[in-house]
């Protein structure tokens, strides 16, 4: 169709981005499919987090408490931070292109590592500022190699840790050599999706965000939490990074019931241990198994998140194994688009769907073909 020179036409830098695509659900044929495809947490949400939810039911006519004052005092209380210091955001997604679109525009730089969560080159692209991608490390973060791209034109630097889709963590030691690299007016965005699932609960990156002012935290309940459909994210950081957030976020950017349904999830920590010990073990046990399949030319990267990243190097591709995966009612995640077309990101999921898994996994490797 040829375009109307009077026709509305975007920004360049608009056109530029690819618009974020969800893992699968469903078979192309509408069949339901096991989901290992969206680090969703297998054991689902709290019984009180969804007794809260249920709670909610009757009060959709009326407006949500637009600072989520309670939901950010509980969060304030369990992870001991100041209630002050805390924003919340329809998910941590929104918070992470909000702080771009607070700190950089048309002519600016935003680094991020290679394989890194894909909103951040969504983020960068929204506001007009140029994607500078750092090389990785055997899929983790390079930190000489992520300094030396810094320029007078940097504004942000995304870092996941756990990163996602690879897993891959560094030590606090790295993210405190990596802050102190960075220029003073360069934000340090920790994007901490998969903080809960660290023994240590990602705590020293906390105690970075108290002691500067360009170090921003975000979390998400969609995780650990288990309520992935309500949309609830938080960030931390210095009391002049989260007036800029508040000014340009939603003004009620979530939900009555989402605020309930989290503050009831921070009173259940006994479900967050008994989910981060679930993943423990069956992350390791995945971890294990696909060791044993190393002689067709698969390798897990270590993995300290909900799911692992494996690597096919031998004569059955991840293409094909993604397919027939698909046909034996398992669906996990490809990522061509990030330069991972090589690779199959795999949700930890349930005992039942773990070893369903890894059984179609070694059918489809040993298949004649």
């Amino acid at each position: 169709m040829q375009r109307s020179m009077n026709q509305p036409i975007p920004k360049s830098y608009i056109r530029a981005i690819h618009a974020y695509t969800p893992g699968k659900a469903k078979a192309d044929d509408g069949r339901a499919l096991i989901k290992l495809s969206a680090n969703e947490n297998p054991l689902g949400c709290s019984a009180q987090a969804s007794a809260a939810l249920a709670a909610q039911a009757g009060g959709a006519a009326r407006y949500p408490d637009p600072a989520s004052n309670a939901l950010r005092a509980a969060i304030a209380q369990t992870y001991g931070l100041d209630a002050d210091r805390i924003v919340c955001g329809t998910g941590s997604d929104e918070l992470l292109n909000l702080i771009a679109a607070g700190y950089a525009g048309v002519g600016d730089e935003i680094i991020h590592v290679n394989y890194g969560f894909v909103v951040y080159d969504i983020a960068t692209r929204k506001v007009g500022a140029e994607v500078i991608m750092a090389p990785d490390k055997d899929y983790g973060t390079d930190v000489e190699a992520l300094l030396a791209l810094v320029t007078p034109k940097t504004r942000l630097v995304y870092l996941a840790n756990p990163n996602n889709p690879t897993g891959t963590v560094m030590d606090d030691a790295e993210i405190a050599r990596l802050h102190a690299g960075l220029p003073s007016d360069v934000v340090l965005v920790l994007d901490q999706a998969y903080g809960e699932y660290l023994e240590n609960d990602g705590a020293a990156a906390f105690n970075l965000a108290r002691r500067h002012d360009n170090v921003l935290i975000t979390r998400t309940f969609s995780k650990i939490y288990g309520l992935a459909a309500e949309r609830i994210g938080w960030a931390y950081g210095h009391a002049d990074l989260i007036d800029t957030l508040n000014r340009i976020r939603g003004p009620f950017n979530v939900t009555s019931a989402g605020q309930a349904a989290a503050i009831a999830a921070l009173g259940d920590q006994d479900f967050v241990r008994a989910s981060r010990a679930h993943n423990s073990q069956w992350r390791g046990w995945m971890d294990e198994q696909v060791a044993a399949l190393s002689n067709h030319g698969l390798r897990a990267v270590p993995s300290a998140a909900n799911f692992l990243l494996v690597i096919f190097d031998g004569a059955v591709s991840a293409e094909t194994a993604d397919a027939e995966l698909i046909e034996a009612g398992y669906v996990v995640r490809r990522l061509p688009g990030q330069g991972l077309g090589h690779a199959l990101r795999i949700t930890i999921g349930t005992e039942d769907e773990n070893r369903g898994f890894i059984a179609a996994l070694r059918a489809i490797l040993e298949r004649p073909r």
